[in-house]
């Protein structure tokens, strides 16, 4: 016997206080993720694998990281799909991935060696890609889809803003190694735990719990494209557009020293200049794309023509030869990236298959983490038939982002 949960009621239109707090609590799951891999991870491999061996040390750290983040997302995301807590069905969950991320977290900053950091970090990863995971099952939760656009187009801003906050946050305890891991778990774990105790959680009641077998365990990886085929097409756009960014990100360093001419002293100044300009770029683009989809009602024009931009962006970098000319490309990358993350996220939350949000979304988030491990493995490759030219692996990234665009076209649920 089958149990079909009952229809919800139409959900009502939310004020500024939920947004306010939604969005801080974005912000700090963002901040407690980035901050170590943008600063304090690398430099704690660095102390104890030694120079020589920190790149391949902090490799396998961040790799294997990633790969529990796959795993994690989705499947926290079908258990609090199913839990009938008094709590709630995602507040218990934001309390456990925060606790327990930040005890990885301590774990990464005590440890006195690689495998020690290693066993933290993935603990890291687990536990705040599950508070991640309950995180974005509330837009579809707790939005009305008139406001969805909007509430994602400022949810597209928390990452520039926690890494830039995190970064300064860090440099305020150079001097305490142990404070720099912490610092941030403390001033995001405020603002989780402000949003998890003000929040009219979602209940599910005891005779609508999802069945729960071993075959439906595994299901919980994949979502059928045959009976959901737009949900589909919204992946492979979504692994196709963070396939052009993680070309983007991983190897801009490279890019700069061999096709710029960049010294290496200079080398993370300029990164730092140039993610602050596509930062800056990018929160009015997700801000304004945003609130204009709402207003027209429609999702697939904001994507498409996003993903084409962020394409074009990467065809400048490519074929740029001076610092300002990466700085443009940069530039433009920042309005497509923040268009695109913003309406897209809106537009998966209108195609969701059924009412297992945070499982399909925690599938999406394969589409996001699962293109750090592939670029990585398709670069070399692409060099080689390049003849180790960093602008024909943008090109490459400029095609992968433009064949994002065409994924959205196929979607017939959403205008």
């Amino acid at each position: 016997m089958v149990t079909v949960a009952p229809e919800l009621p139409p959900l009502p239109r939310v004020g500024r206080g939920f947004i306010t707090r939604y969005a801080a609590a974005f912000t700090g799951t963002s901040l407690v993720l980035v901050a170590p891999l943008l600063v304090t991870l690398a430099l704690k491999v660095n102390a104890l694998a030694g120079p020589a061996h920190a790149a391949g040390s902090l490799a396998l750290v961040t790799g294997a990281g990633s790969l529990v983040s796959i795993v994690a997302n989705p499947v926290v995301g079908k258990l609090s799909d199913r839990t009938a807590s008094p709590l709630g069905m995602r507040r218990p969950w934001m309390f456990v991935g925060l606790s327990g991320g930040c005890l990885g977290i301590l774990v990464v900053a005590t440890a006195s060696s690689i495998p020690v950091v290693l066993v933290g970090w993935c603990l890291a990863q687990l536990f705040f890609n599950a508070l991640l995971a309950v995180q974005v099952a509330v837009l579809p939760d707790q939005v009305p889809a008139v406001q969805r656009g909007s509430v994602s187009g400022i949810l597209g801003i928390c990452l520039p803003v926690a890494s830039v906050s995190g970064t300064f946050l860090v440099s305020l305890f150079t001097g305490s190694p142990l404070a720099m891991f912490l610092a941030p778990c403390a001033l995001g774990g405020i603002f989780v735990l402000l949003f998890a105790f003000t929040l009219d959680d979602r209940r599910l009641g005891a005779g609508s719990k999802p069945p729960w077998s071993l075959r439906e365990f595994a299901r919980t990886f994949s979502v059928s494209p045959r009976k959901n085929p737009d949900f589909a097409w919204v992946f492979v756009s979504r692994f196709l557009f963070v396939l052009a960014y993680a070309f983007l990100i991983t190897y801009q360093a490279y890019y700069l020293l061999s096709r710029i001419g960049t010294a290496k002293a200079d080398v993370p100044q300029q990164i730092f200049l140039a993610t602050l300009v596509q930062s800056v770029v990018l929160v009015g683009a997700s801000l304004v794309a945003g609130r204009l989809s709402d207003r027209t009602g429609r999702r697939k024009v904001f994507v498409v023509t996003a993903a084409v931009v962020y394409g074009l962006a990467m065809f400048l970098v490519a074929v740029a030869g001076s610092f300002p000319g990466f700085l443009v490309g940069v530039a433009v990358s920042g309005l497509g990236f923040g268009t695109y993350m913003a309406v897209d996220l809106a537009l998966v939350a209108d195609v969701l298959p059924d009412d297992a949000h945070a499982k399909d979304l925690g599938v999406l988030n394969i589409a996001n983490a699962l293109p750090f491990t592939v670029a990585p493995a398709l670069a070399p490759a692409v060099l080689a038939v390049g003849g180790g030219s960093y602008g024909v692996l943008y090109a490459v990234a400029g095609i992968s982002a433009v064949l994002g665009a065409g994924a959205i076209l196929p979607v017939q649920r959403v205008r």
